[in-house]
């Protein structure tokens, strides 16, 4: 029953399962072609690529939109010595005194 709906499947369809059936091959013709299964892994080589691709091409859309590119640091990467000696003295990590110190040391 397999066989007969495959054949007139692929008939209608104008498919070359059809010839190939007619010509005595069932239907496991359509899986075990004289290629080997070394179409199988050329295809998924090619599946992992186009999507890498689509990946990659999408996070450079991404970035070149949002304006960051691989050179731009984030605001507190071009923070002074003195920008960090201000913070740690609002933070109170350190007193007047060494805060004096230390700005007078990095002023010179």
């Amino acid at each position: 029953m397999t066989k007969r709906f495959l054949l007139i499947l692929s008939v209608f369809l104008g498919t070359p399962v059809g010839a190939a059936m007619a010509q005595g091959q069932g239907p496991e013709w359509m899986w075990h072609s004289r290629w080997g299964w070394g179409h199988m892994f050329f295809g998924s080589l090619m599946m992992i690529l186009f999507w890498g691709t689509i990946i990659v091409l999408v996070v450079l859309l991404v970035r070149w939109l949002s304006g960051t590119g691989p050179h731009q640091f984030p605001p507190s990467a071009h923070k002074t010595p003195l920008d960090i000696l201000k913070e740690r003295f609002a933070r109170g990590e350190i007193d007047k005194e060494e805060y004096e110190e230390r700005r007078k040391l990095l002023s010179e």
